[in-house]
């Protein structure tokens, strides 16, 4: 895997059946890459960026999550959020969910699946899920369970993060997401996590921040002067991790592989935003 050789300390893929901006394009399905990509690999982590109930039950979710970090010797990281009322919730007809019961079966997820990756789980009976009886052997290798990254903005989902992330994940600004710099929302959606930590009593500090870059304003692979200025600018905002797309030759993730390779030879690592 390419990007191992490179050196990058993480790879993931979006968790969708398809989605908007590759429309028509080739697309597989995120657990069977994952599990190819860990047995093809030996050292770079892998996750998803981000599976959703849109169309994932946690308990099946949550078998697969423990299937892969058995695979690739624990380097899994579990991603997740709350997911789109397009693409992938229209392709099974749940697009007319409304944004707060979105938002309240999201939690739901969460919380089952934290649960389920912890061990087993005898009985749970909520409003969007019911398991009984979840065996989870083996288990996570990483212990006490894989890590969780939750994709969040708003004050709800920061909660979430607060209570059971290891990673926090963002994008930029949900509402108009190529309008604005993802950099500039994040610092102003840090605060929303400083906050929610404190309600939790979390140090903020125990929680990686990591900032999806391509999708808003920002054009990290344009070139080298370009990645610089996003990675400086990130780090200076205090986010831990920086991930780009892999560069396309058109599209909306266009962009040259001959910058990554230079980032790569640079050794920008996560240990340069910390």
């Amino acid at each position: 895997m390419l990007a191992e050789e490179m050196g990058f300390d993480h790879a993931w893929t979006y968790d969708h059946f398809a989605w908007g901006p590759a429309g028509g394009e080739p697309w597989f399905t995120a657990i069977p890459t994952l599990t190819a990509a860990a047995g093809a690999t030996s050292r770079i982590r892998l996750g998803t960026l981000v599976a959703s109930p849109n169309f994932r039950h946690p308990l099946l979710l949550a078998k697969d999550a423990i299937a892969i970090d058995d695979v690739s010797e624990g380097r899994f990281i579990l991603g997740l959020g709350v997911g789109g009322s397009r693409c992938d919730a229209g392709v099974l007809g749940d697009a007319s969910i409304g944004e707060q019961e979105r938002a309240d079966r999201f939690g739901e997820f969460v919380e089952v699946i934290d649960a389920l990756l912890g061990g087993p789980i005898d009985a749970f009976a909520g409003r969007f899920y019911s398991v009984r009886e979840a065996q989870q052997l083996p288990g996570c290798v990483q212990l006490p369970r894989l890590p969780l990254a939750i994709a969040a903005t708003g004050p709800r989902g920061m909660g979430l993060v607060a209570r059971f992330a290891e990673i926090w994940v963002t994008f930029g600004d949900p509402r108009d997401p190529s309008a604005r710099s993802e950099i500039a929302a994040f610092r102003d959606q840090r605060r929303r996590l400083e906050l929610a930590c404190s309600i939790e009593g979390r140090d903020e500090s125990t929680i990686a921040r990591l900032v999806l870059s391509g999708i808003g304003a920002e054009r990290p692979l344009d070139s080298l002067e370009a990645f610089r200025d996003v990675a400086g600018r990130a780090a200076e905002a205090g986010a831990t991790d920086l991930v780009v797309h892999w560069p396309r030759a058109s599209g909306p993730f266009a962009g040259k592989l001959g910058v990554l390779e230079a980032v790569a030879a640079e050794g920008f690592q996560r240990s340069k935003l910390e």
